[in-house]
């Protein structure tokens, strides 16, 4: 139950800029901790080691964190608060239904709102293409905010909550292909991939039957196009519900990379009421998860 009231705490308020603006959030907490421990062990050699054992450390250390505010005598009350913190349902759905919000306004407005979620370039992009920005961050940050640390609670309480949290902190901060975290960053990628093996999976799950999709076919088909192991699988359902083509040709950096499209027979001129769309969806999802965590809690 602790789990179910930290999903409804979330969703009823999601993250108060009255409270973040005074104080930091947990998430910046951990990022100050994954930049500390690059900038002291990210140089010189055995980076791939280095990285690992600080990898290693960051995930210990949030598992015997966890274990500790668990065992405070406060009926749970903690583990409600920091859990419903920690999850991002509310705060996901702001954020998308915004670019559609701007995107009503203007196609400049849209690309500033889009901008603000993705790390694409968005200075020369089309509303079909900004939808799709929105929509694709909608279904793969649905994964990684929502059901995946909502997943590892179900497993093994907050302490394998805060486990996956830093994890996946540390993977946005430090996993990249790039010459100074190719090495360094290894570990938290490769542990990122593992941590959301089953929760990636999961959430194109739930997003398929929530709204009554039996085949697998089309999602077993394009999830692998994706260039990450799993967040093609909640983006090829969503791409399915909601009969959008995902994914495709886009911008990094000035250079144009031609990915390949998710559900290619979908449609492709989308605009602010597919966003709306897809907001509707995390919703629906959501729902199965909380349905979920409810039946965990009675068995």
């Amino acid at each position: 139950m602790t789990l179910v009231l930290a999903m409804l705490l979330d969703a009823a308020f999601g993250e108060p800029k009255a409270i973040w603006s005074r104080f930091a959030h947990p998430a910046v907490l951990m990022g100050r901790v994954v930049a500390a421990l690059d900038a002291r062990f990210n140089s010189g050699t055995m980076r791939r080691a280095k990285g690992a054992a600080a990898m290693a450390a960051m995930a210990l250390g949030a598992f015997a964190l966890g274990h500790v505010i668990a065992a405070v005598p406060d009926f749970g009350v903690l583990e409600v608060v920091l859990a419903a913190i920690l999850l991002a349902q509310k705060s996901l759905v702001d954020h998308v239904r915004a670019v559609g919000d701007a995107l009503r306004l203007s196609l400049p407005a849209g690309r500033r709102a889009v901008a603000m979620i993705v790390g694409r370039d968005t200075a020369a992009m089309e509303q079909p293409a900004v939808a799709r920005a929105a929509i694709e961050s909608a279904a793969e940050n649905l994964s990684d905010g929502v059901i995946a640390p909502a997943f590892w609670f179900l497993v093994g309480g907050l302490p394998l909550m805060l486990v996956y949290k830093i994890t996946n902190t540390a993977d946005s901060m430090i996993g990249h292909r790039t010459p100074r975290h190719e090495e360094f960053g290894w570990a938290a990628a490769r542990f990122d991939d593992l941590l959301n093996l089953v929760p990636a999976r999961l959430t194109a799950l739930l997003i398929a039957l929530s709204h009554g999709w039996l085949d697998a076919r089309p999602i077993l088909r394009d999830a692998p196009l994706h260039r990450s192991p799993n967040a093609g699988w909640p983006e090829a359902a969503m791409a399915v519900v909601l009969n959008v083509a995902l994914s495709g040709p886009r911008a990094y950096h000035g250079v144009m990379s031609e990915f390949p499209w998710v559900w290619a027979e979908g449609r492709r001129d989308i605009g602010p009421e597919d966003i709306d769309a897809a907001c509707r969806v995390l919703w629906r999802a959501w729902g199965m998860m909380l349905a979920i965590a409810i039946g965990v809690a009675l068995i």
